[in-house]
């Protein structure tokens, strides 16, 4: 489809040529929508400063946080502006005096896996916090007791990394027959 001049021919611009949109923000970070839920998509460097200013506006619970390893799927959604690296970090917050959902998806590299920690605000965050360090290996920085939660001590390793090598350690069941 091309646009008509005052005198009934062609212009030279195409119709089609749209302006450029701006992403959509919301509290200064690049904003996308899944299943109508609204999420943000903030910096390991202004994740902190972002958790301050959610905190004020009224989200005081945060529902749920984990990590994910996308080593294998390269098929999620990202603004533009975002780079894909291979953990992230969801934080599902709520805002109850709103009824408002939030959630956060916080790219962590793999060469440098440590975020900030949620726990001055966020005092539930803890467990959650070391289960996330115990299964994926992400560090959370300023965290008062980042120690294993789920595996031994001295186990090796974090076994909900896409690359664990798992069946490392066979299971014997009481009364089974032995293997021969």
């Amino acid at each position: 489809m091309t646009d008509i001049d005052a005198q009934g021919g062609e212009a030279d611009t195409p119709a089609e040529i749209a302006p450029e949109i701006a992403p959509e923000t919301l509290f200064d970070t690049l904003l996308t929508r899944s299943h109508e839920q609204l999420v943000l998509h903030p910096t390991r460097e202004s994740y902190s400063a972002l958790l301050a200013t959610l905190h004020a506006a009224g989200y005081h619970s945060v529902i749920d946080l984990c990590g994910v390893d996308y080593l294998t799927n390269d098929s999620r959604q990202l603004p533009a502006d975002i780079e894909p690296e291979r953990f992230e970090v969801v934080v599902n917050l709520i805002n109850h005096r709103e009824r408002a959902r939030l959630r956060l998806r916080v790219q962590v590299p793999e060469a440098d896996a440590v975020v900030p920690s949620a726990f001055n605000l966020y005092p539930g965050t803890e467990a959650m916090e070391r289960e996330t360090f115990d299964m994926f290996g992400i560090t959370f920085e300023g965290h008062p007791d980042l120690t294993r939660i789920l595996m031994p001590e001295d186990w090796i390793g974090h076994p909900l990394r896409k690359d664990y090598d798992s069946g490392r350690i066979p299971v014997q069941f009481k009364g089974a027959p032995a293997n021969r």
